[in-house]
């Protein structure tokens, strides 16, 4: 039994039991991993996998078991490599952080960049994707921390923390009449056409939400993920655009004008997500400090421990 044996086994699940692909994904053979995997059942003496012919399709009963036990042991070695690098070079080593587009874009440029100067030493990956995206990577720790609005508490295996809350704009060219009412309501933003974030992105479900409530079905012409293609349409006049507050500089943007909505779509959280029970290194700690400085390493590590409740008030 050995840890090649386990991370085979692991890397085949994560590939949806296609043993090329788990293969290519740990730079190895497709005939090693299945060798490896088969004698780790002669070992344990049960089948990890249910066959049809040659090709595994699900995990057994015993399977699952014995899967979750190698991730814990996984899990665990990983974090041994860690600890052992936060204590030998303390200022230095790799950062990934996974990220949607809105929060890579806007909200992490100047995190990124007072981190930078304070630690030199460290390499800052930045993966961007959508919401499934960013916590699949934490949780297959390709990433050390996902930052995004959407999904991330429902995903078992992650600590997710409320970071910092935000709200939506109307933006619209300087004359649009939508600029000149007092207050605007949902009926006013059903009569125009409407550009926004497509489906799963930077609070889209609020905005949809919102309008079934009210019966209303909105004339959304143009998805993106984008903020600045976004922009760009309402620019060009295509409709009225529905994005995050962050994403509009009234200093750059002298062309739009910007409307709050948050009394109609409420406010959005964005949340810091880290796996369950692994080891973070010191400097991980400051990164979240930057991001929301409530957010202090003796704040983060009793619920990463389990020892306290990730469900607290920003």
């Amino acid at each position: 039994m050995n840890l090649h044996q386990f991370r085979f086994l692991q890397e085949a699940v994560r590939r949806n039991f296609n043993l090329t692909d788990a293969a290519r994904a740990l730079f190895t053979s497709q005939p090693g991993v299945s060798k490896a995997i088969i004698e780790l059942e002669d070992e344990l003496g049960v089948e990890i996998f249910s066959r049809h012919g040659k090709r595994i399709r699900k995990l057994t009963a015993p399977g699952e078991e014995v899967l979750r036990s190698v991730e814990v042991i996984l899990r665990e070695v990983n974090n041994l490599k860690r600890i052992g690098q936060n204590y030998a070079a303390q200022d230095s080593g790799q950062l990934t952080i996974a990220a949607t587009h809105t929060q890579a874009r806007y909200r992490l440029p100047q995190v990124i960049a007072e981190f930078r100067r304070r630690f030199p030493r460290v390499q800052v990956h930045l993966s961007q994707g959508s919401p499934e995206q960013v916590a699949a990577a934490v949780l297959e720790e390709r990433a050390d921390l996902a930052l995004a609005t959407e999904s991330l508490a429902e995903h078992a295996g992650l600590v997710t923390l409320p970071c910092y809350e935000w709200q939506h704009l109307a933006v619209m060219p300087l004359e649009h009449p939508l600029g000149l009412l007092p207050d605007i309501t949902l009926d006013d933003l059903a009569r125009w056409p409407l550009v926004t974030y497509g489906s799963g992105f930077a609070g889209r479900r609020r905005i949809d939400q919102a309008f079934a409530l009210h019966g209303l079905k909105p004339d959304i012409v143009l998805e993106a993920i984008d903020s600045d293609v976004l922009k760009t349409y309402v620019e060009l006049d295509m409709g009225v655009g529905l994005i995050a507050e962050m994403a509009f500089n009234a200093e750059r943007d002298t062309t739009l004008r910007a409307r709050p909505l948050g009394h109609l779509f409420g406010h959005n959280l964005t949340r810091v997500a880290f796996k369950q029970g692994v080891y973070q290194r010191a400097f991980v700690f400051v990164l979240t400090e930057l991001l929301a400085p409530r957010l202090s390493r003796r704040l983060i590590e009793p619920v990463l421990r389990g020892e306290a409740d990730a469900d607290f008030s920003i």
